[in-house]
């Protein structure tokens, strides 16, 4: 975290993002927080509703739409705040991913009158984020989408994820025979899909395409006359390819077997010289940060949002990224503090 931080703790602020992390909300079980955020709209006299997935919906001036998720994955960190010689510090799930970038946005929203939407199960399959593209009549002129960058980070540009299940079955057969069966097929397949995207150690993560199996079960059939193997496969696809580029690049080195690919999420690359980049970059440099550009290895509802619609955006928020998900997940709440100020500052800038 930078040196420079907020010189005054934002008391509305911090009470808002410590009452919603005190609320569990695993992906499909975000009600509650999603009631207490849409409470906290209500006493700003704004109007809001739950829509029909759940996302927490207080539409106003479309100049901006600021967004993040309200589900967490699972994982109990008792919530408490911590004083330490570099300030108060919240522990707790979803305090970095992303409950900080979250309740930043909804008083930065409250606080200069723009959109929000909090969406739900962007950790599973961005439902939220799907329903909202599809729900709305038109886009909004900006977007805001938060997860952590810390604060003096924009992020740019996320790859692509292409997800699928491999499905092979041999005749069953004595051991000692040479000819594959279908666990040798799943495992040949997958070796020449390693090999064709692989690249030097130099080669940056971001423009590479990175293939991890994430599940593989083998190995003779009920009946025992037959060899199955059944494998789930992820490859993060960077911006210089299409989801429909690497499945065919994929497909081509099936022998026995067949690939059921069932999750396509397009990668994102934004120019760093839009109407929203640059006023984060002023906003940060005001703030006393330095601004720094950021392209992530992952995948996040921005990438639904950029799919769907034509107008400039980045994802930004408080905490440390390499926090997510992580067993003593927690965030800083000066650096929190400095966020709520430089979105309140963007988000007037833009309207």
């Amino acid at each position: 975290m930078s040196e420079a931080v907020a010189s005054e703790a934002d008391g509305e602020a911090r009470d808002l993002l410590e009452a919603v992390v005190r609320i569990p909300s695993v992906s499909h079980d975000e009600r509650e927080a999603a009631e207490r955020l849409a409470d906290f709209f209500e006493a700003h006299d704004r109007e809001v509703w739950i829509d029909d997935v759940g996302n927490v919906r207080a539409p106003a001036d479309d100049g901006v739409l600021l967004t993040s998720h309200i589900d967490t994955v699972p994982g109990d960190i008792p919530v408490r705040v911590e004083e330490t010689d570099d300030g108060d510090v919240l522990w707790g799930r979803g305090s970095v991913d992303a409950k900080g970038p979250l309740c930043a946005m909804a008083v930065a929203a409250v606080r200069t009158g723009a959109s929000f939407v909090g969406v739900v199960r962007e950790e599973v399959d961005s439902t939220g984020g799907r329903f909202l593209v599809e729900d709305r009549d038109s886009a909004p002129d900006a977007v805001v989408n938060g997860e952590p960058s810390g604060w003096e980070g924009i992020t740019l540009g996320y790859r692509g994820l292409l997800g699928g299940t491999y499905v092979a079955t041999s005749e069953s057969g004595h051991s000692s025979r040479p000819d594959n069966n279908a666990i040798q097929d799943a495992m040949d397949w997958w070796s020449a899909v390693e090999d064709e995207f692989a690249k030097d150690e130099w080669h940056p993560v971001f423009e590479r395409v990175t293939c991890k199996p994430v599940d593989f079960r083998g190995g003779i059939s009920d009946d025992g006359l037959s060899v199955e193997a059944t494998m789930q496969v992820q490859l993060r696809v960077p911006p210089e390819y299409s989801t429909d580029e690497i499945r065919e690049m994929a497909d081509g080195h099936l022998g026995n077997g067949t690939v059921n690919w069932d999750d396509k999420v397009e990668p994102v690359m934004q120019s760093p010289r839009t109407s929203v980049a640059r006023a984060f970059r002023a906003a940060i440099r005001s703030h006393g940060g330095d601004p720094t550009l950021l392209r992530k290895t992952g995948t996040s509802d921005m990438n639904v949002y950029a799919r769907a619609w034509n107008c400039p955006m980045v994802t930004y928020g408080p905490g440390d990224s390499d926090l997510d998900h992580a067993p003593n997940e927690h965030i800083h709440l000066a650096e929190y503090d400095r966020a709520v100020a430089v979105l309140t500052d963007v988000t007037e800038r833009l309207l």
